[in-house]
């Protein structure tokens, strides 16, 4: 890993200048690369108030966590950031998986002059505290009790990590920052969307600095966003088309905020469905592949009406004659 000091660190850059939004904030942006580095997406569109909430983590050493409805974009939206800051980051998916031991580290046995010896081996917290790292841990709401009670004490301001397996007290880097995302805000699954998540400890839930919201963008942004991952569709049948996808999205969001839904179409899903547009030339089969085949039986009726109401075409009809392949 590059050995990136404070000094190439120290080059301030107007939030304005870097993302398009009203602020005055100046963030730091390193001026050496790093394989650590997300890549840049150039179709990446920003929310306002969110990217202001990970600025401030970035700048200002706050920790942020991140809450929102599944497909938002919420780790990528803290990568994006990262990017334009050229800034190191790794992602950790707090899985039933991630125990005590991977996040603080155990002894391991490796060849060493050819002799079998025990020697302690780090695990994510200590390799990234060292580091100029941004650390997200993705669906913070999913992590085992014991996991949780790890974390805990690097989220104080400064926080440092005591190793007591090797006597170790490690003080975190300047450039260290920690970031977590969350489909709930720690009041576990409320609405059975999200089984396996956690009513999270409210001591360590109020150690979170900033928590910001992302939810669905507006419909015209929505559409940028898609037409800016599938060009190709958009070049072919203007976009008009994923107008129509993104307005059956939104019914789907509005029939699940009035319970007639016990499921939703993500902004994922939805680029899902124009690059399956694509491949099939036939949005209905590829809205059946994409979204419908998901859906609770009984609610399917409901969801073709959506796509009734949006493209003024039954569902079960086929759209090859009207989108032809050239």
């Amino acid at each position: 890993m590059t050995d990136l000091t404070l000094e190439s660190a120290s080059r301030l850059v107007s939030a304005r200048e870097l993302f398009g939004i009203d602020s005055s904030l100046r963030v730091p942006v390193f001026t050496k690369s790093d394989q650590q580095v997300p890549e840049i997406d150039p179709a990446y569109r920003f929310n306002p108030e969110v990217t202001l909430a990970i600025l401030a983590g970035f700048t200002r050493n706050r920790r942020v966590l991140l809450q929102g409805l599944h497909g938002t974009g919420k780790s990528t939206h803290i990568e994006q950031v990262a990017a334009r800051l050229n800034w190191p980051c790794v992602r950790v998916n707090l899985d039933g998986h991630i125990g005590r031991l991977d996040l603080i580290g155990k002894d391991g046995i490796i060849l060493r002059d050819g002799k079998q010896v025990t020697e302690f081996q780090e695990g994510i917290l200590p390799w990234a505290l060292r580091r100029p790292m941004a650390l997200i841990f993705d669906e913070y709401d999913a992590g085992r009790p014991d996991v949780m009670f790890v974390i805990q004490r690097i989220l104080e301001q400064g926080g440092q990590l005591n190793l007591l397996e090797q006597n170790q007290l490690i003080h975190p880097h300047p450039y260290f920052r920690l970031f977590a995302t969350a489909n709930t805000v720690g009041l576990g699954n409320l609405n059975g969307l999200y089984h396996g998540t956690q009513v999270l400890n409210q001591a360590q839930l109020d150690r979170w600095n900033i928590v910001a919201s992302l939810n669905y963008l507006p419909l015209a942004e929505e559409v940028a966003i898609v037409a800016g991952r599938v060009p190709q569709l958009t070049a072919r049948y203007g976009e008009a088309l994923l107008e129509s996808m993104v307005a059956v999205a939104t019914l789907t969001r509005q029939g699940f905020a009035c319970g007639d839904l016990s499921t939703l179409m993500s902004p994922r899903c939805v680029i899902a469905w124009a690059e399956n547009t694509e491949i099939f030339a036939d949005p209905a089969l590829a809205f059946r592949l994409s979204f419908l085949n998901k859906c609770d039986e009984a609610e399917r009726p409901l969801v073709a009406e959506y796509y009734q109401r949006c493209f003024d075409q039954e569902l079960a009809e086929s759209a090859l004659p009207r989108l032809a392949l050239a």
